[in-house]
């Protein structure tokens, strides 16, 4: 059995590029979410940093998290990283085997 990829990636950007980055984000979020085996995405601003986003995405397994970076989408937010932050994007990735819902 393939594990859940849980991932998470924060990005901190330069004042004069928030903006920019801020479209390039919001559009990636539709088509990734329609992508077969894309769990959950979300991207939200960091509350103490109005320049930081961070995206949680939920994942099937390996080639779904491959189908969702493959989007158009996603590629002009990557062509957009390294003229747009401060520093090296912070990645954390989590192999789950279960998701329990708590309300």
């Amino acid at each position: 059995m393939e594990l859940m990829i849980v991932l998470r990636f924060r990005v901190v950007c330069l004042p004069d590029k928030t903006d920019q980055m801020m479209v390039a984000l919001r559009d990636v979020v539709a088509p990734a979410r329609a992508v077969e085996g894309v769990i959950s995405f979300d991207i939200a601003r960091d509350l103490t940093d109005p320049n930081a986003f961070i995206a949680t995405e939920v994942f099937q397994d390996e080639a779904a998290r491959e189908r969702q970076e493959s989007l158009p989408q996603v590629g002009a937010v990557m062509s957009l990283l390294p003229s747009s932050i401060i520093s090296p994007p912070e990645v954390t990735v989590y192999r789950a085997s279960e998701a329990v819902a708590v309300a």
